[in-house]
């Protein structure tokens, strides 16, 4: 039985500016940047715990944080200020609305 892909968002506060690079180096392998410490990924479940692991090496877990979280199908995100993901950048799934829309 194949694994089905689920959406995530991982976002992460790392404080020592050389394992934000790695970690930040290591995201850019395996999703979409929306903002500089914020991803979207379409991951099956063992690649989800292999990016939990790969990040967990690149870490301080007594100060760093990282955040993996799985979308839920067909929600609904809202934003204020520019397009949180690039023009013509489709999430599956997920529908974008301006939380102020302008007049």
């Amino acid at each position: 039985m194949s694994e089905r892909a689920i959406d995530h968002i991982v976002c992460y506060d790392i404080r020592d500016p050389r394992r934000l690079r790695r970690v930040h180096r290591q995201m850019r392998k395996w999703g979409v940047a929306l903002q500089y410490s914020v991803f979207y990924c379409r991951l099956v479940p063992s690649a989800r715990d292999r990016l939990a692991e790969v990040l967990r090496e690149e870490i301080d877990e007594r100060v760093d944080d990282i955040r993996i979280y799985a979308l839920q199908p067909r929600g609904q995100a809202t934003y204020q200020g520019p397009p949180p993901v690039p023009d013509g950048l489709l999430l599956p799934g997920l529908t974008l609305k301006k939380q102020f829309p302008e007049d």
